[in-house]
C-alpha cells in the first residue's frame, strides 16, 4: 500500500490536523524530490519560470535539480507544501481548479486590486490568501 502525500487528491485540505502535520514537517526536513514536485507543478497553471520566482531560485537551478534528480532544500520544500495546501483549499472553495486558477489570475479588490498569484512568493502572502479564501468560503467578499 502506497503512502499518501500532500499532493495526492485523496488528501483534502480539511483533513490536515495534528496527526499528519508531523509527516509534513518530516517531508520538509527530508526535502521534496524534484520528480514529486514536477508532478504537482504540471497540474498547476504556472510555468517553470513562475515556480522559480515563488521558490526564489533560478530557472537554471531548477533544471539542474531535475537533471540531477535532486531534492529541494527545507525552505523550498516548505513553500511547495504551502502552495500545494493553498491549491487544495482553493479547489475546495471554488469547486474546481479552473475556477480557482481564474481567481488567482484576476485582480482582487479585497487585496488592493492585485492578482492573488503575485502573493505566492512569500509566507505572508500565502497566509493572506488563505485568509481571503476563508472569507470567500463564508461569503464575506469585502
Amino acid at each position: 500500500m502506497k503512502a499518501l502525500t500532500i499532493f495526492d487528491p485523496e488528501i483534502a485540505y480539511s483533513s490536515i490536523d495534528d496527526k499528519n502535520i508531523f509527516s509534513f514537517i518530516e517531508l520538509v526536513r527530508s526535502g521534496i524530490q524534484f520528480k514529486l514536485f514536477k508532478n504537482f507543478a504540471n497540474e498547476s497553471p504556472f510555468s517553470l519560470n513562475e515556480w522559480s520566482n515563488f521558490l526564489h531560485i533560478s530557472e537554471r537551478t531548477m533544471q539542474r535539480y531535475e537533471k540531477e534528480k535532486r531534492k529541494f532544500d527545507a525552505l523550498q520544500s516548505e513553500k511547495i507544501i504551502e502552495i500545494a495546501l493553498l491549491f487544495k483549499k482553493g479547489k475546495e472553495v471554488f469547486g474546481n481548479s479552473e475556477n480557482f486558477n481564474s481567481w488567482l489570475e484576476s485582480e482582487n479588490l479585497a487585496l488592493g486590486k492585485i492578482k492573488p498569484k503575485s502573493l505566492l512568493d512569500s509566507s505572508f502572502g500565502l497566509d493572506l490568501l488563505k485568509d481571503e479564501l476563508t472569507r470567500v468560503e463564508h461569503g464575506v467578499l469585502a
